[in-house]
């Protein structure tokens, strides 16, 4: 059984005079899953940095199929796009799993960012490692086996959540990644037959990480800098 610290790991990062006054404007909140934070081209009024639990940014596509852009968890915060400047949000902000963070609104933090460059730096640093693995994912979609995506998927949710069992049902997994249920079945039985996870009704435990790792593409090893790390 694994177990985090708790906290937001990008305000730990900050010094402790830029971490007073952030908490001085945020409000601590409990989401719930599948709780929706933001739709397409909704303004992005708050952002959420994530303490327990974790969020998905989702593509909603016009045929109503949906694939998730990316993940984040105590590693960062929800809507960072307008941390710096007002924007809309691009695709749909959705809990994956229940759990907590410190709210800030908008303009608040941009005034922040703007008076207390320690602050302005690490948000803008996020930035720049997300857009990387944005350009790693890229990637890895378009050129690896679902088998070796879904291993990379799994253990991004294992780095995230308290414990090694997932709640994850075959349409959530599918819609997700991006395929067919059968291809995440037949991805989650040959994880299983390798001794790598248990999966069953929906529930998948991490049996050996490291076989669970030695399946996974080479976009998991890439994102080291920017996952958080197990144990």
């Amino acid at each position: 059984m694994r177990h985090h610290p708790p906290g937001n790991l990008l305000l730990s990062a900050m010094a402790p005079e830029d971490r007073a006054a952030l908490s001085a404007i945020a409000t601590p909140i409990d989401f719930a899953h599948g709780q929706v934070f933001a739709e397409p081209d909704d303004p992005i009024e708050h952002l959420h940095f994530i303490e327990s639990g974790f969020c998905s940014s989702v593509a909603v596509l016009e045929d109503g199929r949906t694939v998730e852009t990316l993940m984040v968890g105590r590693e960062g915060v929800l809507g960072v796009v307008a941390a710096l400047t007002p924007q809309r949000a691009h695709t749909r902000s959705v809990a994956q799993v229940a759990g907590s963070a410190q709210r800030v609104e908008a303009q608040r933090l941009r005034v922040l960012a703007a008076q207390r460059p320690g602050v302005r730096d690490i948000l803008a640093d996020y930035m720049a490692r997300l857009q990387g693995e944005l350009e790693q994912s890229a990637a890895c979609n378009a050129l690896h086996h679902a088998g070796r995506r879904f291993a990379k998927w799994l253990l991004r949710c294992h780095d995230r959540v308290e414990g090694d069992t997932l709640n994850l049902t075959q349409e959530y997994l599918a819609s997700m990644l991006g395929s067919q249920r059968t291809t995440v079945n037949e991805a989650a039985q040959g994880l299983q037959k390798a001794g790598a996870i248990a999966y069953s009704r929906g529930r998948i435990t991490v049996l050996d990480r490291a076989a669970l790792e030695h399946a996974a593409c080479e976009c998991y090893r890439a994102g080291d800098v920017f996952r958080l790390k197990a144990g």
